[in-house]
């Protein structure tokens, strides 16, 4: 799994492309997209002098480079799909086909001599992938990329997004999809500047719940930021998740206490105890490492769906179990609410099934 930024040649310097390359890859972020698709110029030589630099210099760093293209591109600049020296000149790695071709020519891509990976859009919702892997492609140069969505309203839904990745992982190929920066002046390819994410229901929530809850989904690999410049904070924000865990916020409602601090930020991982049921989710582990401590009841209020709680000592065989409320309740006073859940976050809980590993965010 990696992170990655987007830049963008035509509308910035080329001084703080560099410097953002630089600082994302300080931050453990492996890749970079770029586009063709918004370049203005028909000169050749221009467009890969703009870029060359660009990706030479991400190379310094370690960095992969992926190009979006479409067959307007390749007629463009006379691009040939047995002759794909243009690409490799403005040194990319990976090229990313923004529109389809007939599949027999993006297979036959995925074999060019120039070695560069071919990116397919995993987006569109048809049979467009099991077409191209009809024609047996070269799996060591084929991946899948989503698209981002620049308007309001228009971001893939959940159900069509997890449509298309089922249909992609069946085979085994690798998925990205984007996130939005909500910092100050971002932009992207196209003068739209309403964020530039591919799940509309991550458009405008913090950039780490945004990639959190697509790691979460277990079906992306890679999440890029569709808009440049992320933060710092930003930046650093993500280079923190542990992307092979489902990791949840909280927000405290009592104070932090020792036991309360060692109980939410278990040393062993939380683990949804197998036998799920409607109404709470159980890590059952922590009331065993914690059975001697004194857990007074407080803050017993009725319960919510995402409160988290900790079983006090009024149901002693228990004390000490942590707990997510799934469905609202009333508190016979032995769970003690310590916090919930932030309703950004809700939709987390649906990835709680059955012995599933989880971590609250520290």
């Amino acid at each position: 799994m990696s992170l990655g930024i987007s830049i963008y040649p035509e509308y910035t310097k080329k001084d703080d492309i560099f410097n953002y390359i630089e600082k994302a890859s300080k931050f453990g972020f492996k890749k970079i997209f770029t586009c063709l698709l918004s370049v203005d110029s028909d000169d050749p030589l221009k467009v890969k002098n703009t870029f060359k630099d660009i990706c030479k210099f991400a190379h310094k760093y370690g960095m992969e480079v992926t190009i979006d293209v479409s067959p307007n591109i390749f007629s463009k600049f006379n691009i040939t799909y047995n002759d794909l020296t243009f690409f490799k000149d403005i040194n990319v790695d990976v090229i990313r086909l923004d529109e389809s071709f007939d599949g027999l020519k993006e297979s036959l891509l995925t074999y060019n001599k120039e070695n560069l990976k071919i990116e397919l859009n995993s987006s569109l919702g048809n049979k467009y992938i099991d077409l191209v892997m009809s024609f047996n492609p070269n799996l060591k140069n084929i991946t899948t990329c989503h698209n981002f969505y620049p308007q309001k309203r228009t971001g893939l839904s959940l159900n069509h997004f997890s449509k298309c990745n089922f249909d992609i992982k069946k085979h085994n190929l690798d998925i990205s999809a984007f996130i939005s920066s909500n910092n100050t002046n971002t932009f992207g390819p196209w003068p739209v500047y309403e964020g530039l994410c591919t799940l509309e229901l991550c458009r405008n929530l913090p950039i780490s719940t945004q990639a959190r809850y697509l790691f979460a989904t277990r079906m992306i690999d890679n999440v890029i930021i569709g808009n440049c410049f992320a933060s710092d904070e930003e930046l650093e924000e993500l280079s923190k998740i542990d992307e092979g865990i489902l990791t949840l916020d909280i927000e405290f409602e009592v104070e932090l206490d020792k036991i309360i601090e060692k109980i939410v930020y278990f040393d062993e991982i939380h683990i949804v105890r197998g036998d799920i049921n409607e109404s709470i989710v159980r890590s059952t582990q922590t009331r065993v490492k914690f059975k001697n401590e004194d857990i007074k009841p407080i803050n017993t209020r009725a319960l919510k769906r995402g409160d988290v709680v900790i079983v006090n000592n009024n149901y002693s065989r228990y004390k000490g179990e942590l707990q997510i409320i799934l469905s609202d309740m009333e508190n016979d006073g032995k769970r003690n609410v310590i916090g919930k859940i932030p309703k950004r976050e809700l939709m987390f809980l649906y990835y709680l099934t059955s012995w599933k590993p989880f971590k609250f965010v520290k």
